[in-house]
């Protein structure tokens, strides 16, 4: 079954243009909120670990099943449904009175997310000519990330004036215009819809338990010891859902992990890569916020102004670097834009107690202009030549794999430096000295998590072939 390509695609992307700007620049206002959110019930700080890890749970384990069900149930319900869900989370966190509640509150968020970015994802690659499909992908991170520039210093300047509840019910607002403007949008679509029949629930479960566990490992392991109890139990839990998880899909008429999609090299190496990379950026963003709320407490809004910098640099790394992977190999691309963020990371090197906005903004500017190009090339490598009738599916997993890798990031370098600051602290160690250590310590590591990202980019096999145009 083959989808033509509508001759509309552009008027047809703009309610999926809408709901990737919507999450955005969500994202970007409460990328201020965990540190506020604890500081206001007077917790430790490295309780944002665990409203971070519960939506990061949820945005990565769903991805696929909701992007199978787009595939069923069509692109324009799954975007509505997902942006509904979406805004119930943010109605929960704006009330929630406690910190078990706004994990609840963030898991919702995150199926949200879930359910919105595969069906983004499987438009572009169905509905846009297939010669623009890399310019599409750099549409989506340009609105994404141009979306967020402004969320993390409007959402500093709220919560400094009128406290975070008031700067989530600005986000609830922002959801429910979106809402009713996608909901009033005629569909533009050629999309022809898959079967219900044979949905692979267990495949769903287990996708599901097994991926949330994973991503639950790290942090556990660095909050409760390695040798806990709790770790332990939670790692046999991993392998034997693993196991489960590979004789469910192994077993399903239409599983939800598409093995001929992900046993390809340019996935399995592009995946390595991501894991090693792009965990970056949600866990230099959550450090830095906490960073300056450690040694800058009477701050709150400077990490805010360096974060807007980042996406700034994310959403020019999208339209100058991204594209140039349709003119030059993508893997020598990619090798280019790794550089920019072990530049950026390198940067926190300098880090001190007084650190400027102007050297934090030049740290994340620049691993924010590395970023948003490895973003764009990612997904024209990795996504090209998925079939129409499993756009849904194919880009789910992907995104699966994708939105694993920056949760991870955020399991292993948050706690990683804020239990470090903690316990250099308790053995007599000034809290701004603690920081200052810390923060260095997690940017030689990131650097060298770059380089090995870029020799696995290295042995990425050619996409353009002499005279022969593009290998899918």
């Amino acid at each position: 079954m083959e989808t033509s390509r509508s001759e509309s695609y552009l008027s047809g992307f703009v309610p999926f243009a809408l709901a990737a700007f919507l999450v955005g620049i969500i994202g970007g206002f409460t990328t201020v909120l965990g540190p506020a959110f604890v500081r206001s019930l007077n917790l430790d700080y490295n309780n944002t670990t665990w409203t971070a890890l519960s939506m990061a749970i949820a945005t990565a384990t769903f991805a696929p099943i909701l992007g199978k069900l787009g595939d069923a149930i069509g692109r324009r319900t799954t975007l509505l449904i997902g942006i509904a869900v979406f805004l119930l989370g943010n109605v929960l966190t704006a009330v929630a009175p406690s910190l078990l509640f706004m994990i609840i509150a963030r898991f919702i968020v995150g199926v949200g997310s879930a359910a919105i970015a595969p069906v983004v994802m499987s438009y572009i690659v169905t509905e846009f000519p297939p010669e623009k499909i890399a310019k599409g992908f750099s549409l989506y991170m340009l609105i994404s990330s141009c979306a967020v520039i402004f969320g993390p210093t409007l959402g500093g300047l709220l919560i400094e004036n009128y406290g975070w509840r008031v700067m989530m019910w600005v986000c609830v607002a922002i959801c429910v215009v979106v809402f009713l403007l996608c909901l009033l949008i005629p569909e533009k679509t050629t999309q022809k819809r898959n079967t219900l029949t044979d949905f692979d629930k267990a495949g769903a479960l287990f996708v599901f338990v097994f991926f949330g566990i994973l991503l639950c490992l790290p942090s556990f392991g660095q909050n409760f010891g390695w040798n806990s109890i709790l770790f332990i139990v939670l790692l046999v839990a991993s392998v034997i859902s693993f196991f489960i998880l590979w004789f469910a899909e192994k077993r399903a008429k239409n599983p939800i992990l598409q093995w001929d999609f992900m046993k390809r090299k340019v996935f399995i190496l592009s995946v390595l890569a991501l894991f090693l990379t792009q965990g970056l950026m949600q866990a230099n963003m959550t450090n830095t916020i906490v960073f300056v709320n450690y040694t800058q407490p009477e701050n709150t809004i400077i990490s805010g102004y360096a974060i807007s910098i980042m996406y700034i640099g994310m959403s020019l790394g999208s339209v100058l670097i991204g594209p140039l992977a349709d003119k030059f190999e993508p893997k020598y691309v990619l090798t280019g834009s790794l550089t920019l963020t072990g530049i950026g990371c390198a940067l926190m090197l300098l880090f001190s107690a007084d650190a400027s906005v102007v050297l934090l903004a030049a740290s994340l500017g620049i691993l924010g202009l590395g970023l948003g190009g490895n973003g764009t090339i990612f997904m024209k490598v990795v996504l090209s030549g998925v079939p129409s009738e499993t756009a849904g599916s194919g880009t789910g997993t992907y995104g699966l794999f994708r939105d694993l890798a920056a949760p991870l990031g955020v399991a292993v370098f948050v706690p990683l430096f804020t239990n470090r600051v903690t316990a250099n602290v308790e053995n007599g160690l000034d809290e701004m000295i603690a920081a200052v250590n810390s923060i260095r310590l997690i940017s030689f590591i990131e650097i060298i998590c770059v380089a090995a990202g870029i020799f696995i980019v290295l042995l990425l096999p050619k996409i353009y072939k002499k005279n022969k145009g593009v290998e899918l």
